[in-house]
């Protein structure tokens, strides 16, 4: 309880901030934040952040009715997961025991805590699928939760093979979880949620088996396993047989400590998650490192405890007023921070204009 409410009183005092600061959009040379830094041509550009409803809604809408009736700003309050669907963006918050949902088409902000079969305890990740269906994983009911389009319960499944599941990604056919204390990786059936098989081989040697599987990733017939327990992300074919590994521990480029949330552009550029470096580095589809950003932090566009990035390409207009003139956008990356006075960075892969 009382780690409970030093949270709440950070959340108080960073609301209190914000609202202080001016929400208009301008960028100039002098207010860019980019990576890497000059005279290396510009890959990253930091955007913006959320952290409160009136970041999303404005100074004047931003205020959420409370049980008592009274009404005030509402913060993020401890962000893990994170998804976007057609301009709303759903954010895992483990101290919530819920969701938080950032509406850019109407500007609105809500807290999703569903009660009955969809009450939530302890979510930790989250995944949109092209039907709409919201998937949550939820550590403590060791189950993945799913919702409708429309937001309502639908259904829930895993409780009897899944020990500690961290992380879910869809397919068309297939529903993949990571499971921490399993040491693996459960397929489940997209057509009734039956669980079909786990991955990978339990005859592998130890360069190639699971250890602490946290985050995953499935791009082109490849399965991304960010492995905590390894210092390593691991590749798999989504059959299960062993490719590559990528990292190792240690403090130099190219290496972790306490890798977590991962995610593939459509380069199969790989971007990691370190909550120790508090940075994503990001990789070439041979494993090699490009460039990191990031950092602890120290101003916008650093990382607190950072723990899920998710790249985006459907929802570049909301972000483009954020975007330096001189740049060109192509793809969103999202990053959540479970402390700080930015909860959801967001930046953008641009290309110099020509």
């Amino acid at each position: 309880m009382k780690r409970v409410i030093e949270y709440l009183g950070f959340v108080c005092i960073t609301i209190f901030l914000i609202s202080c600061s001016s929400s208009e959009v301008t960028v100039d040379k002098s207010d860019l934040v980019i990576y890497p830094s000059p005279p290396e041509p510009t890959r990253i550009q930091y955007l913006t952040s959320f952290s409160t409803s009136t970041d999303v809604t404005g100074e004047e809408s931003g205020l959420v009715e409370f049980v008592a009736g009274e009404t005030e700003v509402a913060g993020i309050i401890k962000p893990y997961g994170i998804t976007i669907y057609k301009g709303k963006i759903y954010i895992c918050d483990t101290i919530l025991g819920g969701l938080e949902i950032l509406d850019f088409n109407d500007k609105s902000f809500q807290y999703f805590q569903p009660g009955g079969f969809g009450a939530l305890k302890k979510p930790i990740n989250c995944f949109k699928d092209d039907k709409g269906r919201l998937f949550v994983v939820d550590a403590e009911r060791t189950q993945v939760v799913v919702f409708d389009s429309l937001d309502n319960y639908l259904t829930s499944f895993g409780e009897d093979v899944l020990k500690k599941p961290t992380d879910v990604f869809v397919t068309d056919s297939l529903i993949y979880v990571s499971d921490l204390k399993g040491r693996d990786v459960k397929i489940f059936s997209n057509n009734d949620f039956s669980f079909i098989k786990r991955l990978p081989n339990e005859n592998l040697d130890e360069k190639e088996r699971i250890f602490q599987p946290t985050n995953i990733y499935v791009k082109e017939n490849r399965l991304y396993v960010s492995d905590f327990g390894d210092f390593r992300i691991k590749i798999y074919t989504t059959g299960g047989e062993f490719i590559d590994t990528v990292g190792s521990y240690g403090r130099a480029l190219g290496q972790f400590i306490r890798p977590k949330g991962i995610a593939v552009d459509d380069s199969l550029n790989l971007y990691v998650v370190d909550a120790g470096f508090e940075n994503v580095q990001i990789f070439d589809k041979d494993g090699k490192l490009l460039m990191f950003f990031g950092g602890p932090y120290e101003k916008p566009g650093d990382m607190w405890l950072p723990a899920k990035v998710i790249i985006d390409y459907d929802n570049l207009g909301y972000f483009r007023d954020y975007v330096y003139e001189g740049f060109d956008l192509k793809y969103l990356i999202f990053v959540t921070n479970q402390y700080g006075p930015d909860k959801i960075n967001v930046y953008g892969f641009v290309e110099e204009k020509k």
